[in-house]
């Protein structure tokens, strides 16, 4: 293997862990009981474990080199073993939150230092062969793919095999362990540096104007897209898949980042004829895929539905790939790592929608609540295609 496909697999694994939980929201719901606002919160309280991660992580690893990603893999095991418990009478709500919360640290960590790991093996010396977009690429495959094949084996698991909440996440746990092994054989790219300055005053990274223009305003609809297609449409739908209800979970998650992966590879095409082209496309297809919701929700269809999540699925990977190439044109090497963090601190925004939206079907319905973040979009798409023609300083 090579070195990059090594620390790629560590993204991968931390993708499957962090993603597994999605399709389960809906087995916690039916038979744990809880309500759809408090497994939203399950879902959100990661969020706010990653917000640390990456802010830490990313400068912390430009100081201290990108082995920091290791002890964030190790960590992972743990949390899967604490989600676990999740199953346990008692226990099983605070078991949740804890959980969730680590994963969202570790994973913090991981996509900062990973990704950027990835970038930096993908160039002169250790890959000298690759394009100069081939480590953005690689690193949102890996997560992406991550992303879709823990929800998938996730949800299978539950439906059909035995100890269906803890089971997923012991697989996890003997899918991780092997990666820890073969990560400690990858080189560093960025040996640690000695230096008299606090580390508070790294985490002061200072934001280009092309980031708040462009970046930042497409950025939340990265992940604000995958969880409303798997984590709102399940409950919008509600009755209408009573019975089926984990296992078309899982339908909706596979459909979603199974397209967001299959997408990439055009969206780098697509940002070598215009680096805010593909930036416009995402959020253009966010818009129609909420569309598709709002429409699915209001005739009650998981046909509609379905076709939403493939339509979100794209514009999650067309926003995430751009989002990536932007930030890895205009950082310095030394902030890096930093700058990447910020990014995804911004795209974990995205997870928030579902826990607003629950929190709002008191005052209206799925579909009206859905047209508001149709607008919502709309007005990111116009910010994006009127400051993006601005070029790359």
């Amino acid at each position: 293997m090579r070195p990059w496909t090594r620390v790629a697999a560590g993204l991968f694994a931390i993708g499957y862990g962090a993603n597994q939980f999605s399709p389960l929201m809906v087995a916690y719901r039916e038979q744990g009981h809880f309500s759809a606002l408090t497994v939203a919160a399950f879902f959100g309280v990661y969020a706010a474990g990653l917000a640390p991660g990456l802010l830490i992580g990313g400068p912390a690893s430009d100081r201290r080199g990108r082995r920091l990603l290791l002890p964030a893999l190790v960590v992972s095991v743990p949390a899967s073993a604490v989600l676990a418990l999740g199953a346990v009478p008692g226990v099983s709500e605070p078991a949740l939150y804890v959980g969730r919360f680590l994963f969202g640290v570790v994973t913090g960590i991981a996509m900062a230092v990973g990704t950027t790991w990835v970038k930096e093996l993908s160039q002169a010396p250790f890959d000298p062969s690759a394009d100069p977009g081939a480590g953005a690429r690689r690193a949102a495959l890996a997560l992406s793919a991550g992303f879709g094949v823990g929800p998938l084996v996730a949800g299978v698991l539950a439906q059909w095999g035995p100890l269906p909440l803890e089971l997923p996440y012991f697989v996890h746990i003997a899918l991780t362990v092997p990666i820890v092994l073969a990560l400690l054989r990858v080189p560093e790219t960025r040996p640690p540096r000695a230096s008299t300055r606090p580390l508070r005053a790294d985490l002061r990274i200072a934001l280009p104007p092309r980031f708040r223009r462009v970046v930042a305003p497409m950025a939340p609809w990265v992940f604000g897209a995958p969880a409303l297609s798997f984590a709102v449409q399940p409950a919008a739908l509600g009755p209408r898949i009573a019975g089926v209800g984990l296992i078309y979970a899982t339908l909706l998650t596979t459909l979603t980042l199974g397209t967001g992966v299959a997408i990439q590879s055009p969206a780098r095409r697509m940002d070598r004829r215009s680096p805010v082209l593909t930036a416009r496309v995402g959020l253009a297809a966010i818009t129609a895929g909420v569309l598709l919701a709002a429409l699915a929700a209001g005739v009650g269809s998981p046909v509609v539905a379905a076709g939403a999540a493939v339509v979100l699925g794209a514009a999650y990977g067309l926003c995430l790939v751009a989002g990536l190439l932007e930030v890895q044109r205009m950082a310095e090497p030394e902030h890096l790592a930093g700058l990447t963090a910020v990014y995804y601190v911004l795209t974990y925004v995205g997870f928030v929608i579902p826990v607003v939206l629950a929190a709002l079907t008191g005052l209206a319905g799925y579909p009206a609540l859905l047209l508001g973040v149709a607008a919502l979009a709309v007005v990111s798409l116009v910010t994006v295609a009127r400051t993006g023609r601005v070029p790359v300083a």
